[in-house]
C-alpha cells in the first residue's frame, strides 16, 4: 500500500537526507530575490530552482567526498543503484520548490494521472512508480512545513522564526516588503491554498493511514486559531523585533 517504499531501503534513506540537505547554503531570502540580485548561483542554474539545485550541488559534491567513501558503500553497491540513488535526492530535493509554476503544474499533472487518471494501457510496474514518486514528492513537502500540522506551540515556534527571517530581509533591504504588512493574511491563504490541500492529498493516497487525519485536524485547528489570534500574534512578534 506504500507502492514500494517501505521495502525500499534505498528510497528511504534518499528521503532522510533530502530532508537533511534541502535547505543547505539557503541565504535567508527566496528565489526570486535570488534572481533579482543577479546572484551567481541565479545565474549558474539561469533562475530555475536556484536555492534548491545550489543545496543538491553542494550536498552531492560533498558526499562524493573520498572521506565519505564507507558510507557510500553502504548507500549503493551498483552503479545501477548509485544512478536511482541520485535521481531520487535531485527529484525530491526539488520537490521543496513550491514557489516555481512549471514544476508544480507537472507535480500537479502527475497526480492526476497516478490517482484520477486511468492506468489500464499502461505497465503496472510504471503505475506503481509514478504513484510512488509523487508520493515521495508530498512526503518531502509535508516535511518542509510540517510545523502547520502540528501543536499550536509547534507552528508558532516555527512560524515565529520564519517571520524573523523575512524581517531581516526587509530590514537589510533584501525585501522590499515588512512582512508584518502581510503576514496574517497570508498565513490564511496558505493554509487555504496549500497546506490544506496537501493534507488531503496525503489523505487521499493512503500511504499513511491515520497519521493523514491527525496532519489534517492539527492544520485545520491552526488555522482556526491563527484567524482568531493572528494580528495579535504578529503584533507581539514585531515588538519582540523592535526591542531587540
Amino acid at each position: 500500500h506504500t507502492y514500494g517504499i517501505t521495502s525500499d531501503p534505498l528510497t528511504q534513506f534518499a528521503v532522510v537526507l533530502s530532508a537533511l540537505v534541502h535547505d543547505v547554503d539557503h541565504t535567508g531570502v527566496p528565489n526570486a530575490t535570488l534572481v533579482k540580485e543577479n546572484s551567481k548561483i541565479s545565474a549558474l542554474y539561469k533562475g530555475k530552482s536556484v536555492a534548491e539545485q545550489n543545496s543538491v550541488d553542494l550536498s552531492w559534491d560533498l558526499l562524493m567526498d573520498e572521506s565519505y567513501g564507507d558510507l557510500r558503500a553502504a548507500i549503493y553497491g551498483t552503479a545501477g543503484e548509485l544512478k536511482r540513488f541520485r535521481q531520487l535526492v535531485v527529484n525530491t530535493v526539488m520537490a521543496t520548490d513550491i514557489m516555481d509554476k512549471d514544476l508544480k503544474a507537472l507535480r500537479n499533472a502527475r497526480w492526476d494521472k497516478a490517482f484520477k487518471g486511468s492506468t489500464s494501457e499502461e505497465n503496472s510496474r510504471d503505475v506503481v512508480n509514478r504513484k510512488a514518486t509523487i508520493v515521495i514528492e508530498h512526503i518531502i513537502q509535508a516535511s518542509d512545513v510540517a510545523h502547520t500540522m502540528q501543536h499550536w506551540h509547534i507552528y508558532r515556534k516555527w512560524n515565529e522564526r520564519l517571520f524573523h527571517e523575512m524581517y531581516l530581509a526587509y530590514q537589510t533591504g533584501r525585501s522590499e516588503t515588512d512582512p508584518s504588512e502581510f503576514w496574517y493574511k497570508g498565513e490564511i491563504g496558505f493554509f487555504d491554498f496549500y497546506i490544506i490541500p496537501l493534507t488531503k492529498k496525503l489523505k487521499d493516497c493512503a500511504v499513511f493511514g491515520v497519521s493523514s487525519d491527525e496532519h489534517l485536524n492539527y492544520a485545520r485547528e491552526n488555522r482556526a486559531q491563527w484567524e482568531e489570534r493572528g494580528e495579535e500574534v504578529v503584533a507581539s512578534m514585531v515588538a519582540k523585533l523592535r526591542q531587540d
